[in-house]
Parts: C-alpha cells; sequence; structure tokens
C-alpha cells in the first residue's frame, strides 16, 4: 500500500502579499491579512509570532510598519505581547481555563489541556530556612528541598515555580529525578498528596519574570500559594507560582 506523501504548510509569512500598488497603507495590509489568518484558523490560538524586526526583514519592510499592524491587533486583543520572543496569537477563547475542582499538578494541568508540558530547573539545593520551616511547622533546624522551575506549555513560559519539599517526610527526594512530575514522584515514593489549601492573588512581575515571560512592561499575574499534604495530614509541599495574567484563568464551578 503506497502512503500518499503529507504537503507541508508554507510558513506563515509566505503567504502575506504585500502591494506597493493600492492605496491601502502596507501596515493596515499586514493587519488584515495576520487578522484573516488567525480568523481561518491558520494561525490558531497559541501560535508565536516572530518579533518585529525578525517579520519586517522577512517581508523586506520597515520595522515600524510591523509594529504598527501588532500594536492594532494588541488592541483588538487577537496578539498578546511577548517582547523579543514575539507575540503570542490570541483569537478567539485566548486563555488557558484551569479548572480548581480537584488536586492536581502542573504537568497533568496541561496535558488536560491539551499542551505539551516541560520544565526547566533553574535551582535545586538543601536548605535550612526558619520562614519556611514555620510554615511547614517545623523546627527551625529543618531540611527542605528548594525547587525553583520555570514551566511551559507547548514552549511557551506559563509561570516561575519555587517550591520547597519536606525532607524529614521524603528524604528520598532529595536525590531524585525531578525533571518531569514531582507529584508523580512523592506517589512513587509513597507519599502522594490527597489535598492542598491554595490562595490566588493579583501580583506584578519581577525584572527576571518580566524576562522569562518575555514582557516588555509589567502586566498582571496570578500568584498561586499552595500548601499540598499527605494521607495523614501531614504537609510536604509549600509553593509559590507565579503564573502568567495575559493567557491564564482559573475557573470554579459553585453548587448550591
Amino acid at each position: 500500500m503506497t502512503v500518499p506523501k503529507q504537503i507541508a504548510k508554507p510558513p506563515f509569512q509566505n503567504l502575506l502579499e504585500l502591494r506597493t500598488d493600492t492605496a491601502k497603507p502596507l501596515y493596515q495590509q499586514l493587519e488584515d491579512q495576520l487578522t484573516q489568518l488567525i480568523g481561518d484558523g491558520t494561525l490558531p490560538p497559541g501560535t508565536t509570532l516572530p518579533a518585529e524586526r525578525q517579520l519586517a526583514e522577512r517581508l523586506s519592510i520597515s520595522r515600524a510598519t510591523v509594529q504598527r499592524s501588532y500594536n492594532a491587533l494588541r488592541e483588538r486583543k487577537l496578539l498578546s505581547a511577548q517582547g523579543r520572543l514575539g507575540s503570542i496569537v490570541q483569537g478567539a477563547g485566548p486563555r488557558l481555563h484551569s479548572g480548581m475542582d480537584r488536586l492536581k499538578g502542573f504537568t497533568q494541568e496541561m496535558q488536560e489541556l491539551g499542551r505539551v508540558p516541560s520544565s526547566r530547573i533553574v535551582e535545586r539545593s538543601v536548605v535550612n530556612d526558619r520562614s519556611i520551616a514555620s510554615i511547614f511547622g517545623r523546627s527551625s533546624h529543618a531540611r527542605f528541598l528548594k525547587l525553583v522551575r520555570i514551566r511551559s506549555g507547548d514552549g511557551i513560559p506559563m509561570s516561575r515555580e519555587v517550591a520547597w519539599y519536606n525532607l524529614e517526610r521524603a528524604p528520598d527526594l532529595a536525590e531524585s529525578d525531578l525533571s518531569g512530575s514531582v507529584y508523580a514522584r512523592l506517589a512513587e515514593l509513597g507519599l502522594p498528596l490527597t489535598r492542598c489549601d491554595q490562595t490566588i492573588e493579583a501580583a506584578a512581575p519581577t525584572a527576571e519574570e518580566r524576562a522569562i515571560f518575555g514582557f516588555d512592561a509589567p502586566v498582571p499575574c496570578l500568584l498561586i500559594k499552595r500548601r499540598s499534604y499527605g494521607a495523614d495530614g501531614d504537609m510536604l509541599e509549600y509553593v509559590e507560582g507565579l503564573f502568567r495574567g495575559d493567557t491564564y484563568t482559573y475557573k470554579l464551578t459553585l453548587t448550591a
């Protein structure tokens, strides 16, 4: 049986046709054509467009032309600015709507939302911290695993997460491979998480977090603080995660 070859789609910029023999300005042509590509699904929500300078070079037009078009699309909520990383297509239903009906980690959450999860560990250390020990209800000499990670969905940075884990209860965690789901590893160690207390508040990103998310200017974000417990009620995890506010929302289902 002969398997038909799949024809690769051309890069989206090859679908753009900017004309100089018309009265319509180039920036307006670009805005209209990008709007069409977003509307017909050629550029679905979540697609990262090139930075202004890169697209200008590819189309042989000025950066100011691309900038004016991008700004108009951002005002219409069709694009979300990502600074040097480019811009992300918003389109209809641009945000990730994560349910809060049950306990789940970032990896499972992204999988349920149809995105490929990934993590980059930027700091990993065993620490003594009196403030963190107080949160866990432990002595000031207690040891914790501190883990700082950049969490991404489909390669797009979604959050910067700082977490501490109780090494008195889970000593093997200090030497474990944590490139994937920490929750899955805790379950493998016989310490599955069964409940959590979680708060969500608005927060402004730091300069470091702005660089991670690719923001040129501060964008309101969601600061999520979570205390997670095992089956015996002992606290195993405390985490503070800053989630980008331009593509991420939480939803609740309330019943009477």
